[in-house]
């Protein structure tokens, strides 16, 4: 994958340069370790800016919650000796003070503290006035607002250059991510504010090796401006996080093979072809929304007459035949059965509730 270069090679986020790559240890753990991760990553000629977590969030005080201040001096041999930017995760403003100290290039704000906008806010006023790049992970539940709003608090107190992380969001009954990726919420992200550039992070999101890639490539696809991705001299007896780092080789590897796409949106022969295809799609976004508003003046004919006969809107049976009826016919037309589950359940939630309308007249 080669990058397409930034027009402003002061300044580390901005659009102009795609894709903006960040990798090192989930954490700093001796000054051996971080030296050596650094000099095999550069030698990738693959990224950017040098990671490592100083401080680490952990739900169990027991845990490894990081190699603290003494893990700083390290990094500035890392920007000394091996000639790469550095970033590390602050959670408050004593962070911030330390990291600013030690000349950190960037701080990036984790999906724990997005949470907490009393915590953004403090760190916000400590960087009041100060002009570094701050990057802000999506908080762990999928609140959109609450990203933004992060976002927001860093913007009003002056910061100039400011980035988003989509690292997924917690799911109970999540079973194939960690972190389920939910797309459509960092989508949602890039409407509101396509100044802000987004990087990808595959690895709190997969929270495994094997499918890094997959989500890595499917980020570069959705135009994503960059990847975070964590590496480790020796990923397996790593102090935290272990399944989901890969060795600098590797994700050298990794780099190379992904696909970089471009939008081609001054390209006329392109845009023609595409364009031609999207009224395509309007034209049968139309038809759909006729047929939906039809299904739905059906269902309020069907909730008058459940009204007049005194009969329960939840049908139990009939629903189970509708739903499985149309897991079938997803099957045969090349759609996910999770797609159709979300779309019919949306379907019924919204004939339940116009039917409710019915019955409160």
């Amino acid at each position: 994958m080669e990058a397409i270069k930034s027009k402003r090679e002061t300044t580390w986020l901005t659009k102009e340069k795609r894709p903006i790559v960040i990798a090192g240890p989930c954490s700093a753990e001796t000054e051996e370790q971080v030296i050596e991760t650094a000099k095999r990553l550069k030698a990738t000629n693959k990224m950017d800016i040098y990671r490592a977590g100083i401080w680490k969030p952990r739900t169990r005080p027991d845990s490894f919650e990081g190699v603290g201040v003494k893990g700083l001096p390290w990094l500035q041999r890392v920007k000394k000796e091996v000639g790469l930017p550095v970033t590390i995760e602050v959670a408050n403003a004593k962070h911030v003070e330390l990291a600013l100290a030690f000349d950190i290039d960037i701080l990036w704000i984790g999906a724990r503290t997005t949470v907490n906008p009393f915590a953004v806010q403090e760190i916000a006023d400590a960087l009041r006035g100060v002009d570094v790049p701050v990057l802000v992970k999506n908080p762990i539940n999928p609140d959109l607002s609450l990203w933004m709003g992060s976002i927001e608090r860093l913007s009003k107190v002056g910061v100039k250059e400011i980035g988003a992380i989509h690292r997924g969001f917690s799911n109970r009954g999540e079973k194939f991510y960690r972190n389920r990726p939910q797309w459509q919420i960092a989508l949602d992200f890039i409407r509101k504010m396509p100044e802000i550039p987004i990087l990808c992070d595959p690895s709190h999101i997969c929270g495994r090796r094997d499918i890094l890639q997959e989500v890595g490539q499917k980020a570069m696809d959705l135009d994503f401006d960059g990847l975070m991705i964590e590496s480790h001299i020796d990923p397996d007896n790593a102090w935290s996080d272990a399944k989901q780092q890969i060795t600098p080789e590797v994700f050298g590897a990794m780099i190379t093979e992904m696909v970089l796409r471009e939008d081609f949106e001054d390209n006329p022969v392109l845009q023609s072809k595409l364009e031609y295809l999207r009224e395509e799609i309007d034209h049968i976004d139309d038809e759909l929304m006729n047929l939906l508003a039809n299904r739905m003046k059906v269902v309020r004919d069907i909730g008058a007459y459940k009204k007049e006969n005194n009969m329960t809107i939840l049908q139990q049976k009939r629903w189970n035949e509708t739903l499985n009826k149309a897991k079938n016919l997803a099957a045969n037309r090349e759609l996910s059965e999770e797609f159709i589950i979300k779309f019919i359940n949306a379907i019924h939630q919204e004939s339940i509730d116009q039917q409710e309308k019915i019955f409160k007249l």
